[in-house]
């Protein structure tokens, strides 16, 4: 069983997603970012624990990793230098038939393991999910064709989770996705562009669907423009000076049609590292192609909150989402 943290670990992420939207940290070094965070808990030992699952067993589909230096006191929750991605599977005491693919945010560098998947798995394993947390690959370092590289991953996430569905014990058509701030936009991007062919066919399981059956968004980005946009993420994705191009290809919003999945939104209105307006933006273009779309605006939570403090209306999200999801998933399981 995954516990959940406590308050003052709680506090912790919240300062450390603070730090990450008022301070930036494209313009810092390596040792002058880990020195912005204050001190967080170590790898849960669920992580640690859990079963893992190579996406790319015989190499990814694009190289030129170069690893980033990293100090000692970097912490190992927020994870960086991914040259392997892989999934880790969390699965439930008793199987509801569905599973669940989280996608953590971390502005596309680094990945944050503890309150957007450890955390997000334990609450959704005790309903019966059994859930696969993605640590991906982090477009910045050193890949070619970064735009692309989360995107080969998520896709390839997908397919492997349906590959593996008997094995786990669950329906590979209620499949569905939650991701968190860049990891909403990664989620965004899956939900949009799941047939977008940006790698070649490896196996077998590349010859499913890669589309969630269903998508949650939670404070994602959305935009990659300015003002809207968080800077940290659009960069290390898009690179410095991407084109006009280049920014709609990636602005997931633009390509919403009648094949995406329903979709769940989730923003507190006082985020202020990610301006609420990008689930506004997804919000209004779900409406437009006639997408199943529920959205849900907190008074208070900032940015990075995850679960949610319990002493506060977000801590909420996850039920309703859960609720949510037994409706439009009712028909496929």
């Amino acid at each position: 069983m995954i516990e959940q943290n406590s308050e003052t670990l709680a506090a912790a992420i919240r300062r450390r997603a603070f730090l990450l939207g008022a301070v930036g940290l494209a313009g810092l070094g390596v040792a002058a970012q880990a020195q912005q965070f204050p001190k967080l808990p170590p790898m849960p030992q669920a992580w640690i624990d859990a079963e893992q699952i190579p996406l790319w067993p015989d190499g990814t589909p694009t190289t030129g990793f170069v690893a980033q230096p990293v100090p000692p006191n970097w912490p190992d929750i927020l994870v960086r230098n991914v040259a392997k991605p892989v999934l880790r599977v969390f699965r439930p005491a008793r199987s509801n038939g569905r599973a669940l693919l989280s996608l953590p945010g971390g502005a596309y560098t680094f990945v944050s393991i503890l309150n957007e998947g450890v955390d997000i798995a334990g609450a959704m394993t005790a309903l019966g999910y059994t859930v696969f947390v993605l640590t991906y690959r982090l477009p910045d370092e050193g890949w070619a064709g970064r735009p692309d590289v989360p995107l080969q991953d998520a896709q390839r996430a997908m397919r492997l989770i349906r590959a593996n569905a008997k094995r786990y014990g669950y329906d590979p058509a209620t499949v569905s996705a939650v991701g968190f701030s860049a990891g909403g936009h990664l989620g965004a991007t899956l939900a949009t562009g799941f047939a977008e062919p940006v790698y070649r066919p490896r196996d077998a399981a590349d010859a499913l669907d890669a589309r969630p059956a269903a998508v949650g968004l939670v404070y994602p980005v959305i935009s990659a423009t300015a003002p809207v946009t968080h800077a940290e993420s659009a960069l290390r994705l898009l690179g410095p000076n991407p084109s006009a191009d280049l920014v709609a290809r990636r602005s997931p919003a633009l390509h919403v049609t009648a094949q995406t999945p329903p979709t769940f939104l989730v923003h507190a209105l006082d985020d202020k590292a990610v301006p609420v307006e990008n689930t506004m933006i997804m919000l209004r273009a779900l409406q437009a192609a006639g997408r199943p779309v529920e959205v849900h605006l907190f008074e208070e939570g900032g940015h990075g909150f995850g679960l949610g403090p319990k002493d506060k209306p977000c801590s909420q999200w996850s039920t309703s989402f859960a609720t949510w999801l037994d409706r439009h998933l009712a028909t496929k399981g």
